[in-house]
């Protein structure tokens, strides 16, 4: 349901208290002396059989005896009575509900089951079960059980845990730090995560989020909303549990790759969060450093810090935490009483103008995006003065300029008391020089994931495409024949359908063939490698089933006896299908990767890569990454492990071709999307050097189906919706041949070059205004599109070649976050008027909305565009004028009623 009747929940005129009362202690007389303290303006109707009154307001026995229909119910009664109470507020046409109730079950018979399936049928919006309440200072609401009134601000705190939502509330009062709303989703069976970051992402009183989350039961819709706000605001998330066993995964297969082990469930949900452009925090500690710091400073470009400090102890402290933690110090430009040397050192007795006067030249040094001071209070200089002073020279450098320099303070050993006037001058303040640096770095961070997020990609290779066709053959096959893994000569085949290099192996399935099979290439003079084949024993290694260099048929016939008599002896259920002979490949100056796919309970498929070799589990280098990718992020990936050193140039040894390495995973990540099927898949080692890469030894696993819950349209496992290839098409009008296709991130400099060369009039006609110049943020925002939400389809002329071919057009469509409407856009060449583009592109947009169930299409023209006005009535769009605009056109079509 998404944002549906969020007004209701978080902005009501009249509220129902279901259980309120007067007993001491009970539920629901502290929601009701919340809601009264907090100075509620609407509406209080108290709901309560054995009372007349409460605390002064009239009282009603149930629900359905109220005069009238509330915005919200609060609902604080034993379980049992929780459904008919919800089946009661649906009646009178109450719009939510909060249930703060807990224990209702998650049995189809149990209340909590129950309640949600009536209040659907209604309509209604339920908070909780077993959530401690909600509280949006701006609308003096509080029905919630915190102990303490957060003041009014502007960062947005979501919580499945109602005790550390109550934790983050309490400490930002005791700090100043003001809340837009703060929610307690408790078991969430319908208002979730991603329904209120959706919510907060379009609220303009919210300037961040703050996500506290145990597991995500949609991943789909988690990272669809998530995505969607970190564009929007910065979004920090905890997550509690992370090295808790997988409860999701409690009867589902366990891993029997090495990738699959890689992929520990909270590494996947770090991974996913990296990739949505979250800011995850580790514990309370973190999350009470990114509140002080969102709650008095926006982020800002940069990353170089400057310290400024009254002991040269402390400010090594500091810049050593700055470094560990991948920070950056400034150079510092030498002014009047300021040496180079940063850390700044005052000197133990420096005062309050002797702070003021560092800090002077270092807020308009260039040099420095951000500036920390650290004050240790001593006999000779006195916390308070040098707080007041660091806080009137910001004010002074901030008066009548837009450029705000970020300032962190840090006052050791100081009272709260005495921070009260860097608190007023919006610095964020801290006990501690670590707690200063992660305040810092969080900005960073943000500014990072920002740029990130909106990174073109380069483009890949024109050369490479999949054979889906013969890979699917492989993967049915298999399947058809009852196998869970995938034999050598079709992981070969697999592979070589993806243009994923492997070494050339035989399969023999006695001694006397493995013998004949080695003969050519010992005979040649190489080696072999002979390997054990059994779908029953996954880590050959393990029971000795891995033989190198073989210089004869002797050598052959001596290592399949001992590979059969071991496995025998160890594995004596174990099927032994025969032997896999290969040629040797010599590792030389070739660095031992591992690369592959691993099934996550939650998120779906995982591209894992990272240091290769039998002990990679014991190493446990490695990183993880959410497909599709791209090569950006498979860059990145590759970055992010500690083999990425090794993957350098050192001594006499060439670096290795990294592009080549993040093609390959690009490539299984498209074989991810192109095969459901795969459930894990393993290549370890992937041998790479400056020659490019080859897979020395590869598994795969395969099974039939997937779970039910990630069923939905389009790919049936992805948490993030891949390209739709689907929807390319070759168009033929009035004798042109036009190829259409979904936009890809990697289309900046199509667009670019389309906005360059298109008739400035056509651009007045689409953004309605004249357009000098279009930013990267900008062309990136047009690129880089969430499939789940939105979808461009680009018309290029054919007759060249693809990275010849003119851009002749495009339409977008952007669909709300209830997926209800989609509002459209579209621009088209004046030299491809009239050839009927424009209506195809517009055609081919309404079937895509209509395929994802969207109700309606909206759109707004310029009044004097008459041409596109025509061919939205020739497609159906009744059209009326904008009441705020005479010069705009408004356009719907009800998809429901469309042809």
């Amino acid at each position: 349901m998404s944002t549906y009747r969020f007004d209701a929940l978080l902005n009501p005129r009249t509220v129902a208290l279901v259980g309120a009362g007067e007993r001491e202690g009970s539920l629901g007389r502290a929601v009701l002396e919340n809601l009264r303290a907090a100075g509620f303006p609407g509406r209080v109707l108290p709901v309560n059989p054995s009372h007349a009154s409460v605390a002064g307001y009239p009282c009603v026995a149930q629900v359905s005896d109220l005069a009238e229909a509330p915005d919200l119910v609060v609902i604080a009664a034993p379980p049992a009575a929780v459904p008919d109470i919800v089946a009661d507020a649906g009646r009178i046409g109450a719009r939510a509900a909060a249930i703060l109730t807990a224990h209702l079950g998650i049995g189809p018979d149990d209340p909590g089951p129950r309640a949600r399936a009536i209040a659907r049928a209604h309509g209604l919006r339920l908070l909780g079960p077993d959530s401690a309440g909600l509280v949006v200072p701006s609308a003096r609401l509080n029905v919630s059980l915190f102990a303490h009134m957060p003041q009014a601000g502007d960062l947005a705190l979501v919580s499945t845990s109602g005790t550390v939502a109550a934790a983050i509330v309490a400490w930002a009062s005791r700090h100043g730090i003001g809340l837009s709303a703060a929610l307690a989703l408790g078991s969430a069976c319908d208002v979730d995560v991603a329904d209120c970051l959706d919510h907060f992402a379009g609220d303009y009183r919210t300037r961040a989020i703050l996500l506290c989350l145990d597991q995500i039961d949609n991943a789909r819709r988690f990272m669809s909303a998530a995505r969607a706000a970190a564009r929007s605001k910065p979004v920090v998330v905890l997550r509690s549990g992370r090295h808790r066993p997988d409860r999701t995964a409690s009867g589902g297969h366990a891993p029997e790759t090495h990738t699959g082990a890689l992929a520990k469930p909270d590494a996947v949900y770090a991974a996913a969060f990296r990739r949505a452009g979250l800011l995850a925090v580790q514990d309370l500690d973190e999350m009470f450093s990114a509140v002080e710091t969102l709650g008095r400073q926006r982020p800002f470009p940069g990353r170089r810090l400057a310290i400024l400090t009254n002991g040269r102890g402390v400010g090594e402290l500091a810049a050593d935490r700055l470094a560990e933690r991948g920070g950056t110090l400034a150079a510092v430009t030498p002014a009047d009483g300021l040496t180079p040397e940063n850390p700044i050192d005052l000197g133990i007795d420096a005062d309050g103008p002797a702070f003021a006067a560092a800090l002077k030249p270092l807020l308009a040094d260039r040099e420095n995006d951000a500036v920390l001071a650290i004050h240790v209070p001593t006999a000779r200089s006195n916390a308070a003065a040098v707080a007041e002073a660091v806080a009137g020279t910001v004010r002074e450098a901030r008066a009548g300029t837009t450029r705000k320099k970020p300032v962190f303070a840090v006052s050791l050993g100081a009272d709260e008391t005495e921070g009260a006037a860097l608190s007023a001058a919006g610095i964020p303040r801290f006990t501690t020089d670590s707690e200063a640096i992660e305040g810092f770095l969080h900005l960073v961070r943000y500014r990072e994931a920002q740029d990130d997020l909106m990174r073109t990609p380069d483009s890949l290779p024109r050369d490479f495409h999949a054979d889906t066709q013969a890979a699917r053959g492989i993967v049915a096959r298999a399947l058809r024949q009852g196998a869970t893994w995938l034999d050598p000569i079709s992981v070969m085949e697999l592979l070589e359908a993806y243009d994923i290099a492997s070494v050339p192996l035989t399969l023999a399935p006695d001694i006397d063939a493995a013998a004949a099979a080695a003969w050519p290439v010992i005979a040649a003079g190489g080696a072999v490698a002979l390997k054990v084949v059994s779908p029953d024993v996954v880590h050959k290694s393990d029971i000795g089933g891995v033989h190198l260099d073989l210089v004869s048929e002797a050598d052959v016939r001596g290592a399949a006896r001992a590979i059969l008599a071991r496995a025998r002896r160890e594995r004596p259920e174990a099927r032994i299908t025969g032997f896999a002979v290969q040629p040797m490949v010599r590792r030389g100056r070739r660095r031992e990767l591992i690369a592959g796919l691993a099934e996550d309970p939650t998120f779906g498929p995982v591209v894992v890569f990272g240091r290769g070799g039998t002990a990679v589990e014991v190493i446990d280098d490695r990183a993880l990454g959410l497909p599709p990718l791209d090569l950006g992020l498979a860059e990145d990936l590759i970055s992010r492990t500690r083999v990425a050193r090794r993957l350098e140039a050192y001594r006499d040894v060439p670096a290795a071709d990294t592009r080549a390495i993040a093609l390959t995973l690009v490539k299984l990540a498209q074989l991810a999307a192109d095969l459901p099927q795969v459930r894990e898949l393993d290549i370890n080692p992937l041998l790479a050097d400056e020659t490019g890469v080859v897979a020395l030894d590869a598994r795969v696993r395969i099974g039939r189906g997937y779970p039910d819950r990630r069923v939905g349209r389009g790919h049936p496992r992805f948490a993030i919706r891949p390209y739709p290839t689907a929807w390319m098409r070759t168009m033929s009008l009035k004798g042109r041949a036009i190829h259409v296709r979904p936009v890809r991130p990697e289309d900046e400099p199509l667009f670019r070059a389309f906005f360059a060369t298109i008739d400035p009039e056509d651009v007045r006609l689409r953004f309605f205004a004249p357009v000098r110049e279009f930013s990267h943020a900008f062309l990136a925002r047009l690129t880089q599109l969430d499939y789940a939400r939105a979808i461009a389809f680009v018309a290029l002329d054919e007759s060249a070649t693809e990275e010849g071919r003119r851009m002749l057009g495009a339409v977008r469509l952007h669909a709300d976050a209830n997926g209800e409407s989609g509002e459209f856009a579209i621009l088209v060449r004046t030299e491809a008027r009239g050839t009927g583009l424009a209506y195809a592109l517009m055609r081919l947009m309404i079937d895509w909305a209509r395929s994802e169930g969207i109700a309606r299409v909206e759109g707004s023209v310029l009044a004097e565009n008459r041409p596109m006005l025509a061919v939205c009535r020739r497609l159906g769009f009744g059209q009326h004028p904008d009441p705020e605009d005479a010069g705009m056109v408004k356009v719907k079509l009800p998809l429901t009623q469309a042809g």
